[in-house]
């Protein structure tokens, strides 16, 4: 009786999915076109690896642009077909096209504020310079993307002000392909001066750039030049070089990089008056660096080196370095160095390790960061952070009222040992606060964001899910309040689990599509992560990586065993280091989950490194040039662990042609191995943005149609009734 009460109180869902199929069922049954198998065989440490579809990996061969464009009508034809498609991307374009702008990147230089403002329905963001953040009236364009390029496809990779802010550094790219030249603008006039300087950013190390205090030259970062090396080298060997401001850079000097590593990874920090240059490499993607300090005569000297445990190095109260140290500590210490004697092994702890763990960021936007006389610190909560104040000798201090279960996103130090932070959570927009450490008050600025939605009626717990080694993994769960445990509801799950990146709480209007209609959004907090510390980090990476996957997939047997949802209702989400999870999960776990949506994802991971950007992910996931993680990349490679005749999941691959971070034929050779393996009728598709590479620079009219795809298909796969927003 009991079991049958179920099925009654569950029939209208039921109901609602079966219509849906029976309206669309036709789309279901059409064949994708065909991938011919050429295959070939490779024998590593032992090993025979197949790899049928190795001929995708070629983009230059007009037969793989064809099979490209095929899959892409193929996968229009089914997306399009979809059921209340229209009313989706209705409501998908009402929320992005809200008129309340947003400003992130923020910059504060000779009191004035610098910022990029996002102001829908625009595509992309525009370059502005603020009185102060209670003036948002008082507003200057430096830089509208819009007007610059009516195309929409240039993007801005980073700002630099000049010292007197007279003065701006802009790296453009196109189409997302992140391979950024250097322009330099007026700020009163808005017109370019100087030369365009080519190749100071790219997809791989990224870039950087540092202005003398008298702004007659600057350093930046510069890639290999055609003829310097071999095409096949140019997206490696970064350095660092000077300009100075009216000679041409045909004429620009080398200043320091040639003994960096291939994968070097350089950021830049410059100390005014004295013009002494911080010079911070990574080695790859990793998490560990090296620092150079390079005085204004070209001579320069070694800080700390890649094993010393040294994550990040800033320049800090009057003539010190802060030193942020995992040294015997794998949540963070801050150390304080003098300038005049920079050798790491003389530094003093100044702020000592915690039980959580200090958030460090390898680029601009530091989450550490110091006024006069204090040391705002970030700390991560195992999701949530918040800021911890100090004085300069260590002392604690009274901290920023921040709102619960949230993020802090920047830091930004102004004058009088005040500062501006972003502050976000899963349901309350992002909020510019200024914090005064004099008067301990937490002020909301003007430049705050607002939303066309309201989660008022929404509810977030943060729950835990046990792993297969008994890791408790926390997942967070965004729902209506109304909503009753069931196990019927609509559930995504997303999770990335890599880098040290940690998935923290953040705002997102779109999501609100998902959950208006009865989902359940959820998000995982993996190993791989740096939500716990670099503990946390290692015990995911490298041949450690099967444990990203095993805590995933504990994350979906709870939400089904705790009663959110069930397999059938399940869809799972992730991009790059998350669509590798999103394939493991495919060929590991394919009956626990209905559906999954994986963009711009690593699924080879046996030929990760020969892409340019994957042999900075070396020490990150390994390489198969070593044994023992070879071992492990090939026991997890979704490529490798497709088995024909096996019923599949329904995928929705999302890549863009111009990715320089993964490349799009690892989304290629996936698509085509599971077209071919898979038993059932579930839909494989592709699809392949011409105009887009990894994300970063999307235009917002392309985000509008990637959202809307997305949705659709997961609405549709879980057999969801889409209702119009109010109906």
């Amino acid at each position: 009786m009991q079991n049958l009460t179920s099925v009654i109180q569950k029939a209208p869902v039921y109901l609602a999915g079966l219509f849906i199929l029976l309206f669309h069922g036709c789309s279901e049954q059409s064949r994708p076109p065909h991938s011919e198998i050429r295959m070939v065989r490779d024998t590593l440490h032992g090993v025979v690896v197949e790899d049928p579809y190795r001929w995708l990996e070629n983009w230059k061969d007009p037969e793989v642009k064809s099979w490209s464009e095929s899959q892409n009508h193929h996968a229009r034809a089914y997306l399009d077909k979809l059921p209340h498609v229209e009313d989706i991307r209705a409501r998908v374009t009402e929320i992005y096209q809200f008129a309340s702008p947003s400003y992130s990147k923020l910059c504060w230089r000779n009191n004035r504020l610098f910022a990029l403002k996002y102001q829908p329905p625009l595509n992309q963001p525009i370059l502005i310079v603020l009185s102060n953040p209670d003036q948002p009236e008082s507003e200057k364009v430096i830089l509208d993307l819009n007007t610059f390029d009516p195309t929409h496809r240039t993007s801005l990779d980073w700002y630099e002000p000049s010292p007197s802010g007279e003065l701006m550094a802009v790296s453009l790219s196109q189409g997302g392909s992140e391979k950024g030249d250097l322009y330099i603008f007026d700020i009163n006039t808005g017109q370019r001066v100087d030369e365009i300087i080519p190749w100071v950013n790219g997809g791989t190390a990224g870039g950087d750039l540092a202005w003398l205090a008298d702004e007659s030259g600057f350093y930046y970062t510069r890639y290999p030049r055609q003829g310097e090396r071999p095409d096949s080298e140019l997206d490696f060997y970064q350095q660092v070089w000077f300009h100075r401001m009216g000679d041409a850079s045909a004429s620009d000097s080398y200043i320091i990089g040639k003994d960096f590593p291939k994968i070097g990874e350089i950021r830049l920090e410059i100390k005014h008056p004295s013009n002494d240059l911080l010079v911070t490499v990574q080695y790859g993607d990793g998490g560990t660096f090296a620092f150079y300090l390079v005085k204004p005569d070209g001579n320069w000297e070694q800080i700390a080196d890649y094993p010393d445990e040294i994550v990040e190095m800033r320049f800090g109260p009057s003539k010190t370095f802060l030193l942020l140290s995992m040294k015997n500590a794998p949540n963070g210490k801050i150390l304080l160095l003098p300038v005049s004697t920079p050798d790491h092994a003389r530094a003093r702890l100044l702020i000592e390790e915690s039980n959580d763990a200090i958030v460090s960021v390898f680029g601009k936007h530091s989450k550490i960061v110091c006024t006069e006389n204090y040391i705002y610190v970030t700390y991560q909560l195992g999701g949530p952070s918040e800021i911890r104040v100090f004085d300069n000798q260590g002392n604690r201090q009274t901290d920023p009222e921040i709102l619960p279960l949230s993020s802090i996103n920047e830091l930004i130090p102004l004058n009088d040992n005040q500062i501006l932070f972003s502050n976000s959570s899963y349901i309350h927009p992002k909020v510019w606060y200024r914090f005064n450490p004099e008067t301990n008050k937490t002020e909301k600025t003007a430049i705050s964001s607002e939303s066309l939605v309201d989660y008022s009626d929404t509810q977030v717990t943060r729950e835990y899910a046990t792993s297969e080694d008994g890791t408790s993994v926390p997942v967070n769960i965004i729902k209506l309040k109304s909503l009753t445990l069931d196990g019927t509801h609509p559930t995504i799950l997303y999770g990335y689990g890599g880098y040290g990146i940690s998935q923290s709480p953040s705002f997102s209007s779109i999501r609100r599509i998902w959950i208006e209609q009865g989902g359940i959004y959820a998000i995982a907090n993996l190993r791989g992560g740096g939500e716990f510390g670099e503990e946390w980090h290692k015990a995911g990476m490298l041949i450690q990586k099967q444990n990203v996957f095993d805590d995933f997939a504990a994350a979906m047997q709870y939400l089904i065993e705790a009663g959110y949802t069930n397999p059938e209702r399940l869809a799972i989400r992730g991009g790059s280091n998350g669509g590798l999870l999103m394939g493991a999960m495919i060929t590991q776990h394919p009956e626990l989950f209905k559906t999954t949506v994986s963009t711009v994802g690593i699924y080879d991971m046996v030929r990760v490194e020969i892409s340019p950007n994957g042999q900075f992910n070396i020490p990150e996931f390994g390489t198969v040039k070593n044994p023992d993680q070879f071992s492990a990349l090939y026991a997890y490679s979704p490529y490798h662990h497709v088995i024909d005749g096996t019923s599949y999941p329904a995928v929705l691959f999302m890549t863009g042609a111009n990715d320089p971070r993964v490349d799009p034929m690892q989304s290629r050779k996936m698509t085509a191995r599971l077209q071919a393996a898979s038993a059932t009728a579930a839909p494989i598709l592709l699809r392949t943005s011409s105009n887009t590479g990894h994300g970063g620079g999307t235009p917002l009219s392309d985000k509008i149609e990637e959202d809307t795809d997305q949705y659709s298909f997961l609405f549709y796969q879980l057999g969801v009734n889409y209702r119009k927003a109010g109906n």
